[in-house]
């Protein structure tokens, strides 16, 4: 018999790991806050497609009213917003000895071990690529970089088992020593993310693109500076290097790094962000306020300035409100203009002012 598993969220995320897990043979129950997921996965199975693999998923989804018991572990992947209530919410179902396993991005696993401990709290880097297409329908994409690990960076025994455990989702799975400085370099991965976002081009079209170079190099490179300034030195992976964009760093290095990347991507089914498809596809917020927000709030009380990542807060909030409009142009946006002036688009023109 295989292990008790409460996915908490089964989305992009929850979903393709939990698919994969049940297929393992482990007892996977899914819980979801979509009544319309939750209800196509009830009647159709969860539907893993894409270039990765294809399989139905038939392991019971709940929505979170319904949960009831308890669980050794809970993998939790809500979008970043919603941590705190899904902790509230999961915390009566969550074994004496268990724990939660953030699948999320961001930096969510300070909230969960506020609410729940960092005894009861293990750390993720989640590279891969999937999208939910649609109710009961999930897209995995390409395969990318995986690893957990404690928070206190011990190898623990319960860590090599669940190292063990995620090998029935990616082989490759590695247990760190050092998940904070894997998160950190994820921010920093993230930060370009959403600084595509603005945009309409591709990720591999943006992040090949000789005059985006400069503001790449500024997003990430203010992401190390506050990741130093936490004494964490970010972990690369997939191409990501952080320490292309740190201090001192070559633009010809960051360019490398941005190419690594891009060179990935060619040919991926993954053609935009998560990001750019909650707010072009989605309609909805992103999980800015609550990924990149922290950062910013991490600066200000060390002493770090990022110019940079609050107007990338402050455009990516106001192309969500519909007062900006996506456009590869609103990307030059972050960067100030040589002279010393800034560049602005008129959120009712839509055209480029000078200051």
């Amino acid at each position: 018999m295989g292990e008790r598993i409460l996915v908490w969220g089964a989305g992009a995320i929850g979903g393709t790991v939990g698919a994969y897990l049940w297929r393992a043979g482990h007892d996977v129950t899914l819980v979801d806050a979509s009544p319309a997921h939750v209800a196509a996965i009830r009647r159709e199975g969860l539907r893993i497609v894409g270039p990765v693999d294809e399989f139905v998923c038939r392991a019971p989804a709940l929505l979170p009213q319904q949960v009831d018991g308890r669980w050794p572990l809970i993998a939790l992947a809500v979008k970043a917003q919603p941590t705190e209530a899904a902790c509230l919410q999961l915390r009566p179902h969550l074994a004496e000895n268990g724990y939660v396993l953030s699948l999320q991005n961001g930096l969510c696993e300070t909230v969960i071990e506020k609410l729940l401990g960092r005894s009861r709290t293990m750390g993720a880097l989640v590279g891969f690529m999937g999208d939910l297409i649609g109710p009961g329908e999930i897209r995995f994409g390409q395969r990318a970089k995986f690893c957990v690990g404690e928070l206190d960076g011990q190898i623990s025994d319960r860590a090599t088992a669940l190292g063990r455990l995620m090998t029935d989702f990616e082989p490759d799975v590695e247990v760190t020593a050092d998940i904070w400085g894997y998160l950190w370099g994820k921010l920093g991965f993230i930060a370009l993310l959403y600084g595509t976002a603005l945009g309409t081009a591709t990720l591999v079209e943006l992040f090949s693109a000789s005059e985006f170079q400069p503001v790449w190099r500024c997003l990430a490179g203010e992401i190390v500076a506050v990741a130093a300034s936490e004494n964490v030195a970010p972990k690369g992976f997939d191409g990501f290097e952080p320490d292309a964009f740190a201090a001192g760093a070559t633009a010809a290095a960051a360019s490398r790094s941005m190419n690594a990347m891009a060179d990935l991507l060619r040919g991926s089914p993954k053609t935009h962000s998560g990001m750019w498809r909650d707010i072009a596809v989605h309609r909805r917020a992103t999980e800015i306020g609550n990924q990149i927000g922290p950062v910013v709030e991490i600066a200000l009380r060390n002493g770090v300035p990022t110019p940079v990542l609050r107007r990338l807060v402050k455009l990516i909030q106001a192309v969500e409100k519909g007062d900006l409009t996506q456009s590869d142009t609103l990307i030059r946006e972050l960067l100030p203009l040589p002279s010393g002036g800034s560049a602005r688009i008129d959120a009712v023109t839509g055209r480029e002012a000078q200051r």
